[in-house]
């Protein structure tokens, strides 16, 4: 360390002069850093559909600006040759690497979601292990509202790490799964036929959207499973829930048993 911070040192210039443009440029560059932040806000929230885009430009705008400050400064301040120049940069682009790892990761992550839109403002996602509907796309973080109301902000890396599933993409309609379980000796076709007019019959169902029922054999019970389309995105645990509520009431009052809860999902 000594052997690099010598020379440096031994260029050092400071005088009046010196110190007052270092301060200049550092005052410069925190009025130009915010004035370019209300005019790429005014742009955003003119341009709606390109808003998310122009709003992560805001921080790699303000590090461009702060770095060609930062190296205005230390130039003359120590005197540097093209060469310490080009040295002081690579270790100070290192260190500011590794320092922001997590913060330029994020970064990238939001300018993915924003270039590519694997999920935008409305849908219902699965984010790794968070699931809910995107309520904003910010510069480091995506933020969810989950089904128990909570607004969860997961960092926009995962987008690049962890694989998103969209369930309505954009959307007013989407499609939900129902499953219900009943025994091996029940009859399963007639429970499938129940689950089906369940499904037909719901307040909550997309009309024109296909319906599909199905029965699926495991060892120790059968799966009946409904895929349908709802009307709202926000009926999807309520229709989940009158679907299987009224199918179940039907399976008592015809007999078909259920298995023990113990055995779902052995």
């Amino acid at each position: 360390m000594a052997v690099v911070s010598a020379p440096l040192l031994a260029g050092l210039r400071i005088d009046a002069t010196t110190l007052v443009g270092a301060v200049a440029i550092l005052v410069g560059a925190v009025l130009v850093a915010r004035a370019a932040r209300l005019v790429l806000v005014a742009l955003a929230d003119r341009f709606v559909e390109q808003g998310a885009a122009i709003q992560l430009a805001i921080p790699l705008t303000k590090f461009l600006i702060y770095g060609v400050a930062a190296y205005s400064v230390l130039g003359p301040l120590f005197q540097l040759s093209q060469t310490q120049a080009l040295a002081f940069s690579g270790v100070l682009g290192a260190a500011l690497g590794l320092g922001l790892k997590d913060l330029l990761g994020n970064v990238v992550g939001g300018l993915v979601v924003v270039f590519e839109t694997p999920y935008q403002v409305g849908d219902r996602i699965e984010l790794g292990d968070y699931y809910g509907e995107v309520v904003d796309v910010g510069v480091r973080a995506t933020r969810l509202q989950t089904p128990d109301d909570n607004l969860v902000a997961v960092p926009n890396y995962l987008a690049l790490t962890e694989s998103v599933a969209n369930a309505n993409a954009g959307s007013p309609e989407m499609l939900v799964v129902t499953e219900l379980f009943v025994a091996n000796d029940a009859d399963a076709e007639r429970a499938r036929t129940i689950v089906e007019d369940a499904v037909y019959t719901s307040r909550h169902l997309a009309p024109e959207r296909p319906v599909t029922v199905f029965v699926e054999a495991n060892p120790r019970y059968r799966t009946i499973r409904a895929k349908a389309y709802v009307n709202d995105l926000d009926a999807q645990f309520a229709f989940e829930s009158d679907v299987t509520r009224r199918a179940l009431r039907q399976f008592d009052a015809e007999g078909i048993r259920t298995p023990p809860a113990t055995l779902i999902g052995d």
